[in-house]
């Protein structure tokens, strides 16, 4: 997998139930995965930056990108919304143009190997957004922006679906969508469902928080659905499920490159002081590689 498949594969690991979301956010979301070598921890953060910078001061792409806190180590994760398949072509045309003119062809190029060379693993998958399933999702893009502009963490739980059970699976998540979002302290639970680059049915199931207290305290599945709901969702998800797996991941400003509307939410964290003053510098400054005594960040 291309550096530039990397870095393009990428936004919000969410996905919101109301239509005003979803045509100011897009159906799609880009997403890609690694496994850096703990030996190359360090020149793969190195070369995630400069990559940010250059498509951040050409208009390339922009991403959110999180890392593993509880789960399989070293791993990292990059999201972009997109809005349609055409979409996928033409911002991979975008940052390729940014990183050309940043760098040039052949430097481009090299880091592409160089970035390859960090990573045991990767994976990338395309996801839509299932606004059916989804609850509480923010109303409107200002609303969105907010909500994860001011997150901190994902929780995401990929659930694997046994052939055949899948409308089984689509209407528990429905009945549970109808329950949480009559519970007054159910938080948002986001959705998305694999069609590009998966084996089976795989849907994700995630969950927004500003802080690691933010998952204290919240209802249980037999709080939110009563007990006869809850013996029917044991049922169905004994049936239906064949494996589960959850990754808590931690947001991650220094490798991301978030839209403007994000970042402004909370500019002191997506957009610290030492990427902020490299912004500023002369355009001759900007145009050089990053240095190691300040190396640039991503907004």
């Amino acid at each position: 997998m291309s550096f530039r498949r990397a870095l393009w594969a990428l936004a919000v690991v969410v996905c919101l139930a109301a239509p005003i979301a979803v045509q100011a956010q897009g159906d799609y979301l880009d997403v890609f995965v690694v496994k850096v070598k703990p030996e190359k921890l360090a020149d793969f953060q190195a070369l995630t930056k400069k990559w940010a910078d250059a498509n951040r001061r050409f208009n390339g792409d922009r991403w959110l990108a999180l890392e593993a806190v509880y789960g399989e180590g070293n791993i990292y994760q990059f999201t972009s919304t997109r809005k349609d398949y055409a979409d996928i072509d033409k911002t991979n045309e975008a940052v390729m143009a940014a990183v050309n003119k940043a760098f040039g062809k052949e430097a481009a190029q090299k880091m592409e190997q160089d970035f390859n060379n960090c990573l045991v693993w990767s994976r990338t998958e395309l996801r839509r957004r299932r606004w059916d399933l989804s609850r509480k999702a923010p109303q409107g893009p200002e609303a969105y922006a907010k909500f994860i502009g001011e997150s901190r963490l994902l929780r995401t739980t990929a659930v694997h679906i046994r052939p055949g059970h899948v409308p089984e699976f689509e209407a528990l998540s429905k009945e549970m969508k109808e329950a949480g979002e009559k519970n007054p302290d159910a938080q948002p639970v986001f959705v998305s469902q694999v069609i590009e680059g998966g084996k089976g049915a795989t849907f994700y199931v995630s969950a927004l928080r500003s802080s690691m207290a933010g998952f204290d305290n919240n209802p249980t599945m037999r709080d939110i659905l009563g007990e006869e709901g809850f013996k029917k969702f044991q049922h169905i998800n004994a049936d239906a499920v064949e494996i589960t797996e959850s990754t808590l991941y931690r947001f991650n400003p220094e490798l991301s490159n978030p839209p403007d509307e994000i970042a402004k939410v909370a500019a002191d964290f997506w957009r610290p002081k030492a990427m902020m003053a490299a912004t500023t510098k002369p355009k001759a400054a900007t145009m050089e590689p990053t240095s190691a005594k300040e190396p640039v960040k991503r907004p």
